[in-house]
């Protein structure tokens, strides 16, 4: 099987099987061509995938590296390689996987803005008009704030996925797995202001999404980021100001108050451990500095 037919069978896989966002198959999509247009280019144009060696996907690595791309867009599109090489390793479409020995580099992971108590409470706290725009901002970030939702779960939300009995919402997160996630009163009545408005929106009746803007039509991430972005400016000094900065302070607050790392992790809907770890540095970086300011030999 020549490289492209494999790419094009891989990524029918990525999609109709493994259920992949249309994002991440972009993400693979965009990496794989790159790599084999260089390779057919340098190589041959008829290469076949038995015919990939080592060096070859060393040789994309060196290309990265002359396109001044960052650590972490090189291990995105080399993760992509090395996926797509197990994939057909393990089909037998291949017989040896040529990217086994090829190592991803290392980053090191950025400690994330988050926001203080005080100015989450200026933020939530802010007496608001009761317009159908105006309560759907403040909802969606009582729940950004409630729940850590990422802003495409939140942004992918339907009506329905929403219980104020139970007070829970069913999210739809990463690799499609579904999650239940409990929502406290605050964000629950906003939400629920927010719909009873939300009727005067015109053709809100047709639109199942959640959050819409004020002609009716699914809020988008641009939107989502606009708006945030413009409440946060007034009110914190954070230097992220985007939609997920709520996200970690969300994880933040939760571990500062003692809650169970493994319990913070589910709700944020992470695959693992580790992936929730960088909030337990935050933590541990404030109690420094608590220590620091407050103990005499320190």
């Amino acid at each position: 099987m020549e490289l492209s037919g494999g790419i094009e069978f891989f990524l029918n896989y990525c999609k109709h099987q493994k259920k992949f966002s249309d994002k991440t198959i972009n993400t693979y999509s965009i990496a794989l061509k790159q790599f084999a247009e260089l390779i057919q280019s340098e190589i041959s144009p008829n290469i076949t995938l038995n015919e990939i060696q080592a060096v070859h996907i060393k040789r994309f690595i060196s290309w990265l590296h002359y396109q001044n791309l960052s650590k972490k867009s090189i291990k995105l599109k080399l993760s992509a390689l090395k996926s797509f090489f197990k994939y057909l390793y393990k089909s037998e479409i291949i017989e040896n996987n040529p990217a086994n020995t090829i190592s991803l580099p290392k980053i090191e992971k950025n400690i994330p803005s988050f926001l203080t108590i005080d100015e989450i409470r200026a933020i939530l706290d802010q007496s608001q008009p009761n317009d159908p725009i105006s309560l759907r901002n403040i909802a969606l970030i009582e729940l950004l704030y409630g729940t850590g939702l990422r802003i495409s779960e939140a942004l992918q939300l339907k009506i329905s996925d929403v219980a104020p009995n139970t007070k829970t919402i069913r999210v739809v997160g990463k690799g499609k797995k579904e999650r239940i996630v409990p929502i406290g009163n605050k964000a629950k009545n906003a939400i629920l202001n927010y719909l009873e408005s939300r009727k005067n929106i015109p053709n809100s009746s047709n639109v199942n999404a959640l959050f819409i803007t004020k002609s009716g039509k699914p809020l988008t991430s641009t939107d989502a980021y606009r708006i945030v972005n413009s409440i946060l400016k007034q009110y914190s000094s954070a230097p992220q100001k985007s939609p997920h900065i709520l996200r970690h302070t969300f994880a933040t607050h939760l571990l500062d108050n003692g809650a169970d790392i493994r319990s913070v992790s589910e709700l944020l809907g992470h695959s693992s451990l580790s992936s929730t770890q960088i909030y337990t540095h935050i933590s541990t970086q404030k109690l420094l500095e608590e220590y620091r300011k407050s103990h005499p030999k320190a």
